[in-house]
This record gives structure tokens, sequence and C-alpha cells, in this order.
């Protein structure tokens, strides 16, 4: 997996971009996860853990 920046719109000189990290599609499947799932972000340290909010 890659961290990857993409540009969203360019206003003048400012640049907005958003920051997308693509999960391959077996891990989604073994997560149980599926497309439209709310996912929470949980910071420790150094990890970004992505967790399914269960709140739907």
């Amino acid at each position: 997996m890659k961290l990857q920046k993409q540009v969203n719109r360019k206003v003048g000189n400012k640049e907005y971009s958003k920051l997308v990290v693509v999960i391959p599609p077996e891990k989604v499947d073994e997560a149980g996860w599926e497309v439209g799932d709310e996912l929470e972000a949980v910071v420790k340290r150094h990890e970004i853990i992505l967790k399914l909010n269960k709140k739907k």
C-alpha cells in the first residue's frame, strides 16, 4: 500500500488536495467491510488504525 496525494482543485495559486490509501480488496473482504461502510480513524503514536463505525 502507498499513501497517495490527489489534487482536488486549484484556485489561483492555492492547491487543494486529499490523501488516499488504496486497500487491497482481499484485505477489505477479510475485515468484513463493504463499500459505503463508515470507518473511524484512530491515531496511536505513528499508526493509523481504521475501524468499522458501527453507528449506521
